[in-house]
């Protein structure tokens, strides 16, 4: 009797939580899938039901084309990036330098900054304007005599997407620092000495037993910030605004829907997002589930 009575508690505290993703996550992805197969365009609804229509358009529209082309290149730069960096600082604290307390949480920083503050900050920056307008990097590149260096940013034809991911970069590789620091810390040291008796240079170490243990880690750092690249937005608006040569999914579908009114497109653009995101995180939940049922 007992029991039953905690299992009841314990249901009644968990059930209005299940209530409210049901409705607000759940209930609002099949709204959403109903709306983009409509030809709802205006600020009336409209659910007259056109089928697959919104998406064959958009595989057909060129600034869908754009919008993909962007998140490739965004998201390969970025999650490249922030795994060689995260990596290459991690390797550094793990060698038990005096300061460490203090280069951590220097490169843990940016990560409390939103992407709305980075984007503001990164766009002084990467001012492309030149002469007496110069300024951020373009200004110190010309006054330390690096005038090769100076160039047009986010503003550069075609890879201008190239140069967003510079402050997403800077923004979250200390995060996958932390994820990598974490990682080295938890490899026994009886293994590297184990290496180091059977004459295993420091190179072979981290080549044969070191980065095949981080394993894991590579992979949640790699489905953690692809989905981040995935879903960027914030960062783009605070860099650059709204441009047709910068724009990603995000974009398209805030001003599909909210400037253009085309509702069910813009569903359609949120429902390829979610699909796009669900790529990559099934996948690794149905892993990891595995893995922890095996053991």
């Amino acid at each position: 009797m007992h029991l039953k009575k905690d299992t009841a508690i314990s249901i009644a505290l968990v059930l209005p939580s299940i209530i409210a993703v049901g409705v607000f996550v759940y209930g609002f992805i099949v709204w959403s899938i109903r709306v983009s197969v409509s030809n709802w365009k205006g600020l009336l609804p409209n659910y007259e039901f056109i089928g697959l229509q919104n998406y064959i358009q958009l595989m057909q529209d060129p600034r869908f084309h754009i919008d993909v082309r962007n998140t490739v290149i965004f998201t390969v730069l970025f999650v490249g990036g922030c795994l060689i960096i995260g990596l290459g600082t991690a390797i550094l604290l793990d060698q038990g330098l005096r300061g460490e307390n203090f280069f951590r949480s220097l490169y843990l920083f940016p990560m409390a900054i939103s992407f709305i503050v980075a984007g503001v900050v990164w766009r002084w920056l990467m001012n492309p304007a030149a002469g007496s307008r110069m300024s951020g990097l373009n200004l110190l590149f010309d006054n330390l005599g690096l005038d090769f260096l100076i160039n047009r940013w986010y503003t550069t034809p075609y890879w201008g997407i190239a140069f967003i991911a510079i402050p997403a970069i800077w923004q979250m590789s200390g995060y996958t620092m932390a994820l990598y620091l974490g990682g080295l810390r938890a490899v026994p040291d009886t293994l590297r000495e184990a290496a180091r008796v059977d004459g295993a240079t420091e190179l072979e170490i981290y080549r044969f037993i070191i980065l095949p243990l981080l394993r894991p880690i590579t992979l949640s750092a790699l489905i953690i910030l692809g989905h981040i690249s995935l879903k960027v937005f914030d960062l783009i608006i605070a860099v650059a605004g709204k441009q047709v040569a910068l724009d990603v999914p995000a974009i398209y579908m805030w001003t599909t829907t909210f400037d253009g009114y085309f509702f069910g497109r813009g569903a359609a653009i949120g429902i390829l997002l979610l699909i796009s995101v669900a790529v990559l995180i099934i996948p690794y939940l149905y892993f990891t589930l595995r893995a922890e049922a095996e053991v």
